[in-house]
C-alpha cells in the first residue's frame, strides 16, 4: 500500500492526516486514553512532551551557513509574516478580551487564535510552491521558515503587543529546547545529522496527540465559517505585506510573498503550548486549536491556487530566468 504517497499528495497532510486522525478519536471514543490508559494513553495525550523532543530536533537542524541571496529572501519573508502579525494582534489586543469574544458571528474569536493562525508560514508548502513558481534561492528560503516554529514568536508578538505578560523563565523554557538542539547541531554536523530528521518524524507523533484535543463537533458549530473567513484573513492581511516586502527587499516578483502567505501546520500545537504557561488563554486554547486547524485546511487549498494565478500573471518570466542562474552555495551548504 502507498499509505506515505496518498498523505504526500495532501498539502500539509503529514501534520493534518494524523491530526485529523486523534480528532476522530476524541468525538467518537472520547473515554479511550483513561480506558487503554499505559503507553496509549501517553501517545494520545502527550502534546507538550512530543512537541518539547521536536523542537529540540528543529533547533538541530537548523544551519548557520545559508548564501546571502537565500538569507535575504528568507529573512524579509519571516521578518515580514512575525510584523504583520504583531501588528494585527496588537489592534485586535484593543476589542478582544483574552478569553475571546463570546457573542455573535465572531464567538469564539481570540488573541490567542489571531497570533497562532498568522505568525507561522506553512514551510513545506512555501518550498514545494517554489520548486514550481520560483527560482532556486526562492526555493531554499525555506531555511529561516524553523525559526518560527513553536510558541515562543507567538509568546513573543503576544508581550510585544501588551496582549499578554510572561515571565522571564517562561521564555526560557519554552526556547531551551530548541536553543539547545540549535547549539548541538551546529557544534557537531554528526550530532545535527542524528537529530535533525526527527523534526519530521515528530509530526505526525505530536499531531495525533493534538488531534485528540479537538472534538469534530465544532466544526458543525459556527466556528467553522468563522474559520474560513480567519483564513482568508491571514491570505489577505499577511499576503499583502509579504508580496510588497519580496518585490521591494527580496528582489522578487511577489510570488515567494503569496507563497508565504499561510498557516503552519504545526501552528495549531501553539495555543495548547501557550495556554500551558500563559493560564489566562486556558478558556480560548480549544476553541483557538478547532480555528487555526481550519486555516490550516483553507490556506493549504487556496493559497497554491492564488501562487498559481500570480506567478502567471507577474511572475512567469522573471522567475524562469532567475531558475536558469547559476546555483550558488556557501561553505558547502546549497541555497536549495
Amino acid at each position: 500500500m502507498r499509505i506515505k504517497a496518498a498523505i504526500d499528495r495532501i498539502p500539509g497532510g503529514l501534520m493534518l492526516v494524523p491530526l485529523l486522525l486523534g480528532a476522530l478519536c476524541k468525538t467518537f471514543a472520547p473515554g479511550a486514553p483513561a480506558y487503554f490508559k499505559g503507553f496509549t494513553q501517553g501517545i494520545m495525550t502527550g502534546v507538550i512532551p512530543i512537541l518539547a523532543v521536536w523542537f529540540f530536533c528543529m533547533g538541530a537542524s537548523l544551519r548557520l551557513g545559508a548564501t546571502g541571496t537565500v538569507l535575504r529572501k528568507s529573512g524579509t519573508l519571516v521578518l515580514t509574516k512575525l510584523l504583520a502579525a504583531w501588528a494585527i494582534v496588537m489592534v485586535a489586543s484593543l476589542f478582544i478580551p483574552p478569553e475571546g469574544i463570546q457573542t455573535g458571528f465572531f464567538a469564539g474569536l481570540s488573541i490567542l487564535a489571531l497570533v497562532c493562525a498568522m505568525d507561522m508560514t506553512n514551510g513545506g508548502l512555501y518550498a514545494s510552491l517554489m520548486q514550481t513558481y520560483g527560482s532556486r534561492e526562492e526555493a531554499g528560503a525555506f531555511i529561516l521558515t524553523s525559526i518560527e516554529s513553536g510558541p515562543l514568536m507567538s509568546m513573543i508578538i503576544l508581550g510585544a503587543s501588551g496582549a499578554a505578560h510572561f515571565e522571564p523563565q517562561i521564555f526560557v523554557g519554552a526556547v531551551l529546547p530548541f536553543l539547545v538542539g540549535f547549539a548541538l547541531g551546529n557544534l557537531d554536523p554528526k550530532l545535527r545529522a542524528l537529530f535533525a530528521p526527527g523534526g519530521q518524524l515528530m509530526i505526525p507523533f505530536f499531531a495525533f496527540a493534538l488531534g485528540n484535543t479537538v472534538d469534530l463537533n465544532n466544526l458543525l458549530s459556527p466556528l467553522a465559517g468563522l474559520g474560513v473567513v480567519l483564513a482568508l484573513a491571514v491570505i489577505v492581511l499577511t499576503g499583502i505585506p509579504l508580496i510588497l516586502a519580496d518585490r521591494t527587499i527580496g528582489g522578487g516578483t511577489g510570488t515567494a510573498g503569496l507563497a508565504a502567505a499561510s498557516t503552519a501546520g504545526a501552528a495549531a500545537a501553539n495555543p495548547l503550548a501557550i495556554a500551558a504557561v500563559a493560564p489566562q488563554f486556558a478558556p480560548a486554547a480549544q476553541t483557538a486549536t478547532v480555528l487555526v486547524t481550519i486555516c490550516i485546511i483553507v490556506t493549504s487549498i487556496l493559497v497554491p491556487i492564488l501562487t498559481g494565478l500570480w506567478y502567471r500573471r507577474f511572475g512567469g518570466a522573471a522567475a524562469e530566468s532567475e531558475r536558469e542562474a547559476p546555483l550558488r552555495t556557501h561553505g558547502g551548504f546549497p541555497a536549495e
